[in-house]
């Protein structure tokens, strides 16, 4: 604002305190010139009273008013630049991170739908890609969960594949909308496709809820130290900044940097507020690393998504194997359809391609994605940028003060500037946060009026933290349903992950689940179908559930124990 050059005042400050002290302090005792080549009419040729000095000693010095007023704002700056400076790697670390899990997890989705496409295709042949659209909306929906809108994924799909997989294996007959909606209104005592779709839904919606969460978390963290370190310092704390670092200049001792102790103080005054938000950081800190270590343990989202297809035609082959009987107990309950006209019987060609077993990989050969990396590194790295953000904001302090930039190095305590002169800072270094700045010498600092906006950080890190805890239990914070207090993991809560998956199988306790109370759990309201296409738009006609419904709504459709015959066309 008056002009100064900056960027040679900040050299100017390096090299005074580049020198050595006592002769910088004994060649300027009485002439001001160092103050005139970066400051130009600024500085004074001889020291003078120093009457007119508002931050500053008032004895003799080498500043002039408008050189102490420019000083004190440059003193602003470079607090506001090293905090930035010292909090990039959170910045980083959280920006880079989010991005980077983002665009893996959601590759992952494209590349298992990408998979089915081709194992179907080769298996099944034009059986699966005149029904192609089917597998294509659970993707989408799974796209959709991720992204933050909680749909009956796995209920609709399974709907509409128990319908489509029911008219195929009774090619004989002609089935009426209202007859297929039957058909899966009663899907829940029919159960179809056994067992596989509450292990699917197992594995699919606690891996989906960890990895949003994760992403979601480490999106909240980049914010929140974003706000954190866009401060404005007020007057006090300015003063005690321009204390420490420019008024040796002024007094003619320009290589003294301040002492250690008094920088400490003057940066536990300025940043008070942000050392209040180290508890519920530790906690959010301790929270993400806790998420991360699902995701490569028993919440594996490779592992999750790598499952869909294999899954997929499990349950298929479950319901083919035990066609007869099923068919036998949707004609007693639904009616008997009418018949088609007679037709050829299909080609073994026709029906599908040959069978190819499906393709997993080893923990040695895990693939990457485009991200040009798997999961696993990605978590490993994460980890080990986590470990050292604890007590970041309670450190901050000494972090700065620890820069030889910013202050004298402890063994110089007898040779430092004390906020008057050379010599040891004898007041003693205040405690951390808000309340213990009360008798803080350099800042003085209101206790009284807590900061409104430290409030809200703390607020927001408690939020996160929240919805991370939740996320290592398999439960959506996002979509807890207040009815059940519990949320979204409801009676899944006692469920054990996928009993077969690599290491998590054999070894892991039997699954044990407490009876469900029919009453709490009303038949499904039914579907309203559109008539401007295939079977329409499944989920327009739907009623809207509490986002618990991805544990327990689901079950209807997914626990279903059946007995069937394989019909001969599937083969």
């Amino acid at each position: 604002c008056l002009g100064v050059p900056w960027g040679g005042l900040l050299l100017l400050r390096s090299v005074w305190w580049g020198g050595d002290g006592a002769t910088s302090q004994a060649g300027c005792c009485s002439q001001c010139s160092f103050t005139q080549r970066p400051l130009g009419w600024l500085g004074m040729k001889e020291r003078q009273k120093g009457e007119h000095l508002r931050l500053c000693p008032q004895d003799y010095t080498c500043c002039s008013s408008q050189m102490e007023e420019t000083l004190a704002l440059q003193s602003e700056r470079d607090f506001l630049k090293s905090v930035e400076n010292h909090s990039q790697f959170l910045l980083t670390t959280f920006t880079q991170r989010q991005r980077r899990f983002d665009e893996f997890f959601r590759e992952l989705i494209d590349l298992s739908e990408k998979s089915m496409n081709q194992m179907f295709t080769k298996t099944y042949g034009r059986l699966f890609t005149q029904n192609s659209h089917v597998f294509q909306e659970l993707f989408v929906e799974l796209r959709r969960y991720y992204s933050g809108h909680l749909t009956e994924v796995l209920s609709d799909f399974w709907s509409r594949l128990v319908e489509r997989v029911f008219t195929l294996v009774n090619p004989q007959y002609q089935f009426s909308d209202d007859y297929l909606e039957c058909v899966s209104k009663h899907a829940e005592q029919l159960q179809p496709f056994g067992d596989v779709p509450r292990k699917l839904r197992v594995q699919v919606s606690r891996a989906f809820i960890a990895a949003r969460a994760l992403s979601q978390g480490l999106a909240a963290g980049r914010d929140i130290v974003n706000k954190a370190t866009k401060m404005t310092p007020d007057s006090e704390c300015m003063r005690g900044l321009m204390r420490q670092w420019y008024c040796p200049l002024c007094r003619g001792m320009p290589s003294l940097r301040p002492c250690r102790a008094f920088c400490l103080n003057v940066m536990k005054g300025c940043l008070a507020n942000q050392a209040d938000l180290d508890t519920e950081w530790d906690y959010f800190i301790d929270a993400l690393y806790h998420v991360a270590e699902k995701l490569e343990g028993p919440f594996n989202m490779e592992l999750a998504v790598d499952s869909i297809s294999v899954k997929v035609s499990e349950a298929i082959m479950h319901m083919q194997e035990n066609s007869v009987s099923i068919s036998t107990k949707v004609f007693q309950g639904c009616g008997n359809p009418r018949p088609v006209p007679a037709r050829s019987k299909r080609s073994p060609k026709e029906s599908g391609g040959n069978r190819r077993p499906f393709r997993t990989y080893t923990p040695d050969e895990k693939p990457t994605t485009a991200a040009g990396t798997n999961l696993d590194r990605l978590v490993t790295e994460l980890k080990e940028r986590l470990r050292p953000m604890g007590s970041f904001w309670v450190s901050l302090p000494h972090t700065i003060c620890n820069d030889e930039k910013m202050a004298a190095d402890v063994t110089n305590e007898d040779r430092c500037w004390n906020g008057q002169t050379r010599g040891r800072y004898l007041p003693e270094v205040m405690g951390d946060g808000l309340a213990n700045q009360i008798n803080n010498p350099e800042v003085e600092v209101d206790i009284g009026r807590p900061d409104v906006k430290t409030r809200q950080l703390i607020m927001e890190l408690r939020v996160a933290s929240n919805k991370l805890r939740h996320a290592q239990s398999g439960q959506d914070m996002d979509f807890m349903d207040s009815e059940e207090g519990s949320g979204s993991g409801g009676d899944d809560a006692s469920e054990r992950y996928n009993d077969d998956w690599p290491g998590y199988g054999p070894h892991s306790p039997p699954f044990s689940k407490p009876p469900r109370n029919a009453a709490s759990n009303p038949a499904k309201p039914p579907r309203v179908r559109e008539r401007n296409g295939p079977k329409g738009n499944r989920n327009h006609g739907r009623v809207p559930s509490a986002t618990s419904q991805l544990a327990s709504s689901l079950l209807p459709f997914l626990v279903l124990p059946f007995v069937l015959m394989k019909a001969p066309w599937w083969r």
